[in-house]
C-alpha cells in the first residue's frame, strides 16, 4: 500500500521503504511492554510469596519456642501452687487436723476455679470473631461487577 506516485521510489529512510508499517511497530512495542509488565508482575508476586513463606516460617518457629517456654512456665507454676497448697494444708492441720485442713484448702481452690470460670465465660462470650473482615470479603465479588453497587 504505497502512497507514492507510480515509478517513484520512496526515500530509503521512509517507513514504506523499509518494509514495515509504523502502526505495526507501535503495536509490537505495546505488546512487548505488556508482555514485560505481566512477566514482571508475575516475578514480583512469586518473590513476595517466597518472602511471606520465609517470614511465616521464622515467625512460626519463634512462636513455637515461645509457646514451649510458656508451657514450661505453666508446669513450674503448677508445682509452686501444689507445694504452697501442701504447705497451707500442713500449717492449717496444726489447728484443725489434717482432714479439715485439706477440706479448707480444697474449698479455697474451688472458689478460685469458680471465679476463673466465670471470668473466662464472660471473655469468651464477648468474642466477635472477625466481623470487619467477613463484611469486606462478602463485598469482593461485587467489586468485580460494576453493575452492582457495593453497600
Amino acid at each position: 500500500m504505497s502512497h507514492s506516485a507510480p515509478g517513484f521510489e520512496p526515500h530509503p529512510e521512509h517507513p514504506e521503504a523499509r518494509g514495515h508499517d509504523p502502526k505495526a511497530e507501535e503495536s509490537n512495542t505495546l505488546g512487548t511492554l505488556f508482555s514485560d509488565l505481566t512477566q514482571n508482575v508475575s516475578v514480583l508476586v512469586r518473590q513476595e510469596v517466597e518472602l511471606a513463606k520465609t517470614e511465616l516460617k521464622e515467625s512460626a518457629t519463634n512462636a513455637g519456642k515461645g509457646a514451649g517456654m510458656y508451657a514450661g512456665a505453666g508446669i513450674a507454676a503448677h508445682f509452686v501452687l501444689l507445694f504452697l497448697s501442701l504447705a497451707a494444708w500442713a500449717g492449717l492441720s496444726q489447728w484443725t487436723g489434717y482432714g479439715w485442713s485439706a477440706v479448707i484448702v480444697a474449698a479455697l481452690w474451688a472458689v478460685v476455679a469458680a471465679i476463673l470460670a466465670v471470668v473466662a465465660r464472660k471473655k469468651l462470650q464477648s468474642v466477635k470473631g472477625m466481623p470487619n473482615t467477613a463484611q469486606t470479603v462478602k463485598k469482593i465479588p461485587s467489586a468485580f461487577n460494576p453493575k452492582e453497587e457495593t453497600r
